[in-house]
């Protein structure tokens, strides 16, 4: 990742986390967490940065609001959000979730100002990364488009928000609630 690179996301993050404003007790928590991570320069924007580093994903809905594109993690063996590290190519957290929802499902979607912050571990599958700090940003996409599986997941698919399936990511159907929700309002 060149400087001028790294300085524009390290500017978004912050920005993120400065104007970011929490809904409730778990917001808060995961703000502080954050917070406890991204005190000081330089942030951990990469896998290569740490066993804890920021990134981004795709809280991606339909434009009703009622249904959610999630994709089958091959590693982590459930249904979650399409995300992942960040990239040197990436000039904002915004940019970063837009291009892991094209490479995740073959779709093109419009990114909002709604934003989640989500601090969670990870378990040994994932190598020597620990713990992902993942900025998520609701992004509406046409349920129509065609979509494409990617070599990360073995599946993808809509659900409606009220018939998730079972074997999804700890915490992903309260993250993308509360994602409808911000949606809701912006």
């Amino acid at each position: 990742m060149t400087n001028a690179a790294r300085t524009a996301l390290e500017g978004d993050v912050t920005r993120i986390l400065a104007h970011w404003i929490p809904r409730d007790d778990h917001d808060r928590s995961m703000r502080a967490s954050f917070a406890g991570h991204l005190a000081d320069p330089p942030l951990p924007l990469s896998r290569d940065a740490g066993p804890h580093h920021v990134t981004a994903s795709a809280l991606a809905f339909d434009p009703s609001l009622a249904r959610t594109l999630l994709v089958f993690h091959r590693k982590g063996r459930f249904w979650v959000q399409p995300g992942g590290h960040l990239e040197a190519g990436d000039a904002s957290i915004r940019d970063a979730a837009l291009r892991e929802l094209r490479e995740e499902t073959g779709v093109e979607g419009s990114a909002s100002a709604a934003l989640d912050l989500d601090h969670h571990a990870l378990g040994s599958g994932f190598g020597r990364c620990a713990s992902h700090l993942d900025i998520g940003v609701g992004i509406i996409v046409d349920p129509a488009a065609t979509l494409a599986v990617s070599d990360e997941s073995e599946d993808l698919a809509w659900f409606a928000l009220d018939a998730l399936p079972p074997d999804l990511a700890n915490g992903t159907a309260r993250r993308l609630n509360a994602m409808r929700e911000r949606l809701r309002v912006v």
